[in-house]
């Protein structure tokens, strides 16, 4: 089983530091009976948990925006 690396750590952590806040007022308006509003806020916390992994995947992790930067070398065609 390979364990995730720090970026993955990190986006686990941006993730968690949303949907967290975002549950427990779901848990609330569900402990008051206001089920559409608790649904709708527990569905946004899972939303925020994936979803610095999705924007990572979509736009590429460091590695990808490091070799953007840097030039080719002239005798690598990619």
């Amino acid at each position: 089983m390979k364990l995730p690396g720090l970026f993955g750590l990190i986006q686990l952590g941006s993730g968690l530091v949303f949907a967290i806040p975002l549950g427990i007022i779901g848990v609330e308006f569900l402990g008051m009976g206001r089920t559409a509003f608790g649904l709708a806020f527990l569905a946004l916390a899972a939303v925020m948990v994936v979803l610095p992994e999705y924007v990572s995947r979509r736009v590429g992790g460091p590695r990808d925006w490091v070799r953007r930067r840097l030039p080719r070398p002239p005798w690598r065609r990619d």
